[in-house]
């Protein structure tokens, strides 16, 4: 089952979303699709809702235009 995670990428990216099974496997998937970037930060989304597609298997990554990164209440910012 993958648990839904969003991700800092850069300075250039907008909001990304990864679905995996864990911090390290989305982080693992992140550095595969954005080898040349600097992955910031990495969380799981706390209460953030989306109604755009953010994918279902593990693996699915999605950028979501428009939308700035937010570190989770639980996360320093």
């Amino acid at each position: 089952m993958t648990k839904l995670f969003i991700a800092k990428i850069g300075r250039d990216h907008p909001l990304v979303t990864v679905r995996a099974a864990g911090e390290g496997e989305a982080r693992l998937f992140l550095e595969a699709a954005y080898p040349d970037e600097t992955i910031e930060a990495v969380a799981e989304p706390s209460d953030w809702v989306s109604d755009a597609d953010t994918g279902s298997r593990a693996g699915d990554i999605r950028e979501h235009p428009g939308v700035a990164w937010q570190a989770p209440s639980s996360l320093p910012g």
